[in-house]
């Protein structure tokens, strides 16, 4: 009775002219958060206002990640939970968005005909046209990849305050064609977006309160966006300009290649002040042979002989990577190069995944490891992992670091930030307000995060 009532209120207050209500579940990457954050905002010019009640909402958009195992099930799966909603409201609009979206087409609207709109991680520009089609009772799909750039015909971002911290999206796709990623077939070539639209997404940002920004790419250190000359800018120098941005602190930047790692973007890192010092750079392997067999372009070598430039050019920094286990034809030697490579780094963060085939990739068809074998190797790599971030925490005790709170904690008076070296920072009896940053002197470390106490 409860749920009828509620939906007779919220078709009383549709009548009434109020805003629909849209919900958007986020899967995946950084990327897919700044992207639901646009098409929230392209759908606010359709009536649209955001909900996190799924109950509630007019509108369900499932913005979809393709990087994990069994991704299209699970969606599939999600889409057959949100039945009774559509039984319960007609009128309710279901829409699939994303990689998953871009992979799938036509299917999903096949195996799940309660979907009403799928559109792909290019074309959200044009979600207002797509929910007005489906609006009249049509299926709206669009997974081309456009000739227009889509973040220009993006409506303007509204001007209501922001948290401290923002992504901001300045290249998309990938040229690499590694042999286990969806990446290129799902987002497209390499497009960096001009200088000058990054620069004013930016400081639009830091006008909503904004003082820490992550540039996003799929491989975004191969950003080769124009200028306003039409001369072709590195992402280096992308970040030396938004170093002369008045009001933002604080820039990063993800995920990287170690092939792109230009001397710029190195020295870039011991010299300018706002770019943080944690990098996060996927090696994937420690093996040559899996590496070519990835097709990742690099070697081991190549890859320590980065890491060695970067340190020299900032000793403190922080570095995160990925790896993948149990890649086909991954032998017990070619495990244990990883982990060498693992132990000569050391790394102060890391994610670590059994590989799983993705259908259309290269190495799909290949013969997989052993499950036994992958699932104790990847055992193996996150215990040395875990081990490494827990002595890179436990050797922060006692230093003084710069926190930038984003919100409060769990206990009266306690305040959460992130550290310049994107470590989660709990400091209790804190005056300080969210946006403020503030030194820390770290007196303790838990398993994920540390503790600190303002001087």
């Amino acid at each position: 009775m409860s749920d009828l009532k509620s939906e007779q209120s919220g078709q009383a207050a549709r009548e009434a002219g109020a805003p629909k209500k849209l919900f958007i579940k986020t899967y995946g990457c950084q990327m897919n958060v700044y992207d639901s954050e646009r098409m929230a905002e392209a759908l606010g010019g359709q009536g649209y206002e955001p909900t996190e009640d799924m109950a509630q909402a007019d509108m369900i958009l499932l913005n979809t990640c393709h990087i994990r195992e069994k991704a299209a099930e699970k969606v599939y799966h999600e889409l057959g939970r949100l039945r009774p909603l559509k039984d319960a409201k007609p009128d309710l609009k279901i829409g699939v968005a994303g990689c998953v979206a871009q992979a799938e087409g036509e299917e999903i609207m096949r195996r799940q005909p309660l979907v009403d709109l799928v559109v792909g991680p290019q074309s959200y520009h044009r979600l207002p046209q797509l929910e007005a089609k489906a609006g009249k009772g049509g299926k709206a799909i669009d997974t081309d990849f456009p000739e227009e750039d889509k973040f220009e015909h993006l409506v303007a971002r509204p001007k209501a305050r922001r948290a401290p911290a923002a992504f901001l999206t300045v290249q998309e796709g990938c040229d690499k064609f590694c042999a286990f990623c969806v990446v290129p077939y799902t987002r497209g070539a390499e497009v960096s977006r001009p200088v000058d639209r990054v620069l004013g997404e930016a400081r639009d940002l830091v006008e909503r309160g904004v003082r820490e920004i992550t540039l996003l790419g799929q491989n975004v250190n191969a950003y080769h966006g124009e200028d306003a000359k039409g001369r072709t800018r590195t992402l280096a120098q992308l970040i030396w300009a938004l170093n002369e941005i008045d009001g933002l602190e604080r820039i990063r930047f993800t995920t990287s290649h170690p092939n792109d790692m230009s001397e710029d973007l190195i020295e870039a890192h011991g010299t300018c002040a706002k770019l943080m010092p944690y990098l996060h750079l996927p090696v994937q392997s420690g093996s040559d042979h899996i590496l070519k067999r990835m097709n990742r372009s690099h070697t081991a070598e190549s890859y320590l002989r980065v890491i060695e430039r970067i340190r020299a050019a900032r000793p403190d920094i922080l570095l995160s990577s990925d790896f993948i286990v149990g890649f086909p034809e991954e032998s017990d030697a070619d495990f244990e190069a990883t982990l060498e490579l693992i132990r000569e780094v050391r790394y102060g963060q890391a994610y670590s995944f059994k590989y799983s085939s993705r259908p259309g990739t290269p190495a799909a068809e290949r013969a997989l490891v052993d499950e036994g074998a992958a699932s104790e190797r990847l055992a193996r790599i996150q215990a040395l992992l875990t081990e490494q971030q827990r002595e890179v925490q436990d050797e922060m005790i006692g230093r003084e670091v710069s926190v930038m709170f984003e919100r409060k904690g769990r206990h009266e008076g306690q305040m959460v930030g992130k550290s310049e070296y994107l470590h989660a920072v709990h400091v209790g009896d804190n005056p300080a307000q969210v946006g403020d940053i503030r030194r820390v002197r770290i007196i303790g470390s838990t398993t994920n995060s540390l503790r600190g106490a303002l001087i």
